[in-house]
């Protein structure tokens, strides 16, 4: 049993500690039962881990705007634990291993303004691979959105910032069930587990990936039936919120002094530094104009399924610094992300400019200059400004595919190009439609310098 059994535990048959600190009397039972020599030693004093977890839920969508979630996103979590039958290896089944094959599948399955990746893989992962090679293996998913977890400080904020979690026998999957969060078992080796530890239990119950069937389905299936499950929870402390009491009331006796006066507290989960998305993969956008200054933009970064292009038009945008250096001479719409007074590329105004110098076949450059807000410039047309709510925003590069869309609709020429932006600029602007949001984008004229 693992870190309970003697060879854990016990030292020339005596307890290797002094207090084992436990959070769950099933621990205790289990304890007794796979060692009694350390039996005395046990401490229910609850899980801070779990404590802080809990005390940062108020604090959501913080964590999910730090994560570069939007409003509408869904942000699924992909943990893995370290051992060969992880969600990270085979999964206890042999072949290929789970989730490097199924990378590529999410790219073109799951529209990138609808839903946002995130991977907390075990330290042992990193350490044992190395975090040059672990990059390396995830190079192309992260180019196309995916971003990755520090294992060590960032891991409980994600499980909070999550929608679903896609997980394995690890403890990060379980904690994430005894929040309440949908999780989805890639990998479930019960040969591994303690047939009468919770996790078995829990194992055995929750819903399993067929990595055989569409990914999408399965997602929106799980968080549209999701009813929780009360092992993880009732089995991960019995004393929830009780940790920072109890355990340093046991530090303190433990040194025969006297407690501080003050109420014993945990350090609050700290807010992460923003990750904003960053796909550099080149997107397929699929574009309706549904009715006059409204148009629909569904947006993936790898090849999307060829049912969606029925009744739609297509074109791919490409962000300046992508890898994929060919897809910027293919590009409709060309795009980076930057501080506006940024002097490598002098200008948003600049910038637009020698793009659609440089790219003869770009119609349409877009300079994103904050979360909400980009500048574009269509060919031979004016500079302009576009900018969505802060608190309903999106994808600025996503409005400048909507723009090119309403533009350029029906291989419109040049002239009717241009009478229909005289007509957004006199509405003020167009509604994008990304999945079921609709977002009022505002339109304005050539910004100040």
């Amino acid at each position: 049993m693992f870190g309970q059994s003697p060879q854990w535990v016990l030292a020339d048959g005596v307890p290797i500690a002094d207090a084992l600190v436990l959070s769950h009397p099933e621990q205790c039972d289990r304890l007794r039962a796979a060692c009694p020599e350390a039996a005395p030693t046990a401490v229910l004093a609850g899980d801070p881990c779990f404590d802080r977890a809990l005390a940062a839920r108020p604090y959501r969508e913080r964590f999910r705007r730090a994560l570069g979630v939007r409003a509408g996103q869904r942000l699924i979590v992909l943990n893995s634990t370290w051992n060969p039958a992880s969600f990270f290896g085979d999964g206890g089944a042999g072949g290929d291993d789970l989730l490097p094959a199924l990378l590529p599948r999410l790219a073109g399955e799951f529209p990138v303004d609808e839903y946002r990746f995130a991977a907390v893989l075990h330290p042992n992962i990193w350490h044992g691979h190395g975090p040059g090679q672990v990059r390396a293996w995830l190079d192309r998913a992260r180019r196309r959105g995916l971003v990755l977890i520090d294992p060590l400080e960032g891991w409980r904020q994600a499980l909070v910032a999550a929608d679903a979690v896609v997980g394995d026998h690890g403890s990060v999957t379980f904690y994430a069930a005894a929040l309440g969060t949908p999780v989805l078992l890639a990998a479930a080796p019960l040969h591994e587990l303690d047939p009468g530890a919770p996790i078995s239990d829990f194992m055995r119950v929750a819903p399993r990936l067929d990595p055989g069937a569409p990914l999408r389905e399965q997602i929106d299936r799980l968080l549209e039936h999701h009813r929780p499950l009360p092992g993880p929870a009732e089995y991960t402390t019995s004393v929830p919120g009780e940790a920072a009491v109890r355990l340093r009331s046991l530090f303190y006796s433990m040194m025969g002094a006297a407690e501080p006066e003050w109420a014993a507290s945990l350090e609050p989960l700290p807010l992460p530094g923003h990750e904003p998305v960053s796909v550099t993969a080149p997107l397929h956008v699929l574009t309706r104009v549904t009715r006059p200054g409204e148009v629909s933009v569904t947006r993936w970064a790898g090849s999307p399924p060829s049912a969606e292009y029925a009744g739609g038009d297509a074109h791919i945008a490409v962000h300046e610094d992508t890898r994929d250096v060919d897809g910027l001479e293919l590009a409709d719409v060309v795009f980076r992300d930057g501080r506006p007074d940024d002097p490598r590329f002098g200008s948003p105004a600049v910038w637009t400019a020698e793009v659609l110098h440089r790219h003869r076949g770009c119609a349409l450059a877009a300079f994103t200059v904050g979360p909400s807000e980009c500048v574009v410039r269509p060919r031979g047309g004016r500079l302009l400004g576009l900018t969505s709510p802060p608190e309903a925003s999106v994808d600025p590069a996503a409005a400048a595919s909507a723009l090119h869309a309403l533009l350029g609709a029906g291989g419109a020429g040049h002239d009717v190009m241009a009478e229909r932006l005289l007509a957004l600029l006199d509405d003020g602007g167009f509604t994008v439609r990304s999945g079921a949001r609709s977002v009022r984008v505002r339109v304005t004229g050539p910004p100040a310098g």
